[in-house]
């Protein structure tokens, strides 16, 4: 017997053996499929983030003129209020004006 041999028995180069064997034949593949799925995943939402970003750039180009809707809001309402106070001044001369008239 060498001194190798005569340290470690037997079984232990056995034990050891069996368990190199289950990692590269078990452990190893599973991992590969697994660190592969996972690349995939994170492929599919890098897509998805991409489309994401397209369609947020459309929404902020589509929305960018609400700022100028407020403007012609508050332009409406001082027409209006103008409006009025010309349909009162109308009204008013309507009614002297049809009081002369009969």
């Amino acid at each position: 017997m060498t001194s190798a041999n005569a340290m470690f028995p037997a079984g232990v180069f056995i034990v050891w053996l069996i368990g190199l064997a289950v990692t590269l034949l078990v452990f190893v593949p599973l991992s590969v499929v697994l660190l592969h799925r996972l690349w995939q995943t994170a492929r599919s939402i890098q897509l998805y983030a991409r489309e994401a970003l397209t369609a947020a750039g459309g929404i902020a180009n589509n929305t960018g003129q609400i700022g100028a809707l407020d403007a012609t809001i508050s332009t409406a309402g001082s027409i209006l209020s103008r409006a009025l106070s010309i349909e009162q001044k109308l009204g008013a001369a309507v009614s002297v004006l049809g009081r002369r008239a009969s």
